[in-house]
């Protein structure tokens, strides 16, 4: 099937050709026509095989089908909503690529960056608005937005969404939006969240799915190296020393773990951007243009990074730290082998991750490959730990400090005073040492323990007979 067959307008056939592209993926053959023929659409398929098209590409025709008035104001009459940052610019590059023969202005609205030009932009008018809920909400409160035209609604990523917390900020805006609409809901995953969603948001939605639920696209090859934790970054530098590792995005469980995997690959030559939720905006996308244009080799991220990334040319993805949630696990792995290209899989699974791969296993109803890196020590002792987080470096020191009793100088601290040497033990300092010791008095040391046993008792039998009254 081409592009030509699917309905699209000639201006927006143009621009595809231009882009490089000849023929569309499945997601898209099945989807465009569905959606240009009108109504509700879910749109279901792996990460990487041109969902941003499926649905972009449509409603492009769809406008130019029915242009506004001449001379009449410019109002929004496609909203889409995404859950992150880089999928907002990576929705907004794509739609300017498919549009450039088209009079239409496009929009992005999302945090982290100043309000002001995308208040501009709102109210000046923009035939496409592409937004993360939580900032356009914002905006909307303020009154910047007018949705009163609105004809196109979609959802993408809604799984992340709903994972990543949107789901209140979603019904706020889709409340104050037009009721006759045409919404499509676009995801990876059917799941039932999913399926309650789009009884809430959707009237009789026709469901477009290519492929089997949450299941990696076939052009992945998936391997497992089984490692104990102390060795994941030797390891990770052992792999990188082959050049067949081009273009690697690494998956980092923490965002701290992210930085530390970026400095040690860096102090071992290797070129390394960062992204997660602590850099700036401004930071985020420095390091996603670097890693496309190829000044680094490799980019270390959360999963912030798992869904709506583009990048065009990922030889390889190394999950550093295995993902807790298989859809996650998805989400990572198809940044490599998109539109139908080759790519690599690599998960380091210490012996305490072993159950979630297991999970993963059950899920996809497949086994996946185990294998060893050929000249790595597997048995290499663990090394020395340092923790680079300042607040660790001087903890112990510090919590000796609080715990010393008062009066006791700094020789205190510790169990019993004895500086963490425990509380049995006596101090052999003798009374001068300890002044302060209120427990007994300096002068008189303690009777042996055969003595107090026996005052002990004798004690005992006088209170005896006192209350018996035989004393």
């Amino acid at each position: 099937m081409s592009f030509q067959s699917l309905g699209l307008d000639p201006h927006i056939l143009q621009a595809i050709k231009e882009a490089g592209y000849t023929e569309p993926t499945p997601i898209q053959s099945a989807a465009i026509p569905v959606v240009i023929a009108g109504g509700d659409v879910i749109g279901i398929a792996q990460t990487g095989t041109g969902k941003t098209a499926a649905f972009t590409l449509p409603i492009l025709t769809r406008l130019t089908a029915h242009p506004v008035p001449q001379g009449q104001r410019r109002r929004t009459r496609v909203l889409v909503l995404a859950p992150t940052r880089e999928l907002v610019a990576q929705i907004e590059e794509n739609v300017l690529a498919y549009a450039r023969h088209l009079p239409l202005k496009i929009a992005k609205v999302y945090g982290g960056v100043g309000e002001k030009p995308q208040k501009d932009a709102l109210r000046a008018g923009s035939d496409i608005v592409v937004a993360c809920p939580g900032r356009l909400l914002d905006l909307m409160g303020q009154g910047c937005a007018d949705f009163s035209q609105l004809e196109y609604l979609v959802l993408d990523e809604a799984d992340r969404m709903l994972d990543m917390g949107f789901l209140p900020d979603i019904r706020r805006i889709l409340q104050q939006l037009p009721k006759k609409r045409q919404t499509l809901m676009f995801s990876a995953t059917l799941s039932k969240e999913i399926e309650s969603l789009t009884h809430e948001f959707q009237r009789a939605p026709k469901i477009v799915q290519i492929g089997k639920r949450a299941n990696p696209a076939e052009t992945v090859t998936q391997l497992v190296y089984e490692v104990h934790k102390h060795l994941k970054m030797p390891l990770l530098s052992h792999l990188l020393e082959d050049d067949k590792l081009q273009m690697v995005l690494v998956f980092s469980r923490t965002k701290h773990g992210a930085d530390k995997i970026a400095k040690k690959l860096e102090q071992t030559g290797v070129k390394c951007a960062t992204l997660h939720a602590n850099r700036s905006q401004n930071q985020r996308l420095r390091a996603l243009d670097d890693f496309k244009t190829g000044k680094v080799r490799v980019l270390v991220a959360t999963d912030i990074a798992a869904r709506g990334i583009d990048v065009d040319g990922i030889s390889h993805v190394v999950n550093f730290d295995f993902p807790h949630i298989v859809e996650d696990y998805v989400h990572r792995i198809g940044r490599t082998g998109r539109a139908h290209a080759i790519g690599d899989a690599i998960s380091f699974v210490s012996p305490d991750e072993q159950d979630d791969v297991r999970k993963l296993e059950r899920f996809i109803n497949r086994g996946l490959v185990r294998k060893k890196a050929e000249g790595f020590n597997y048995n290499a002792a663990p090394q020395p730990m340092s923790d680079d987080r300042p607040e660790r470096r001087n903890q112990r020191p510090f919590q000796q400090q609080q715990r010393r009793p008062q009066g006791q100088g700094g020789q205190g601290g510790g169990r019993g005073g004895q500086g963490g040497q425990g509380g049995e033990r006596r101090d052999s300092r003798g009374p001068a040492a300890r002044p302060n010791d209120s427990r007994r008095p300096s002068s008189n040391p303690p009777p042996s323990k055969p003595q107090s046993v026996v005052q002990t008792q004798a004690a005992e039998r006088g209170l005896w007979k006192r209350l018996t009254g035989r004393a």
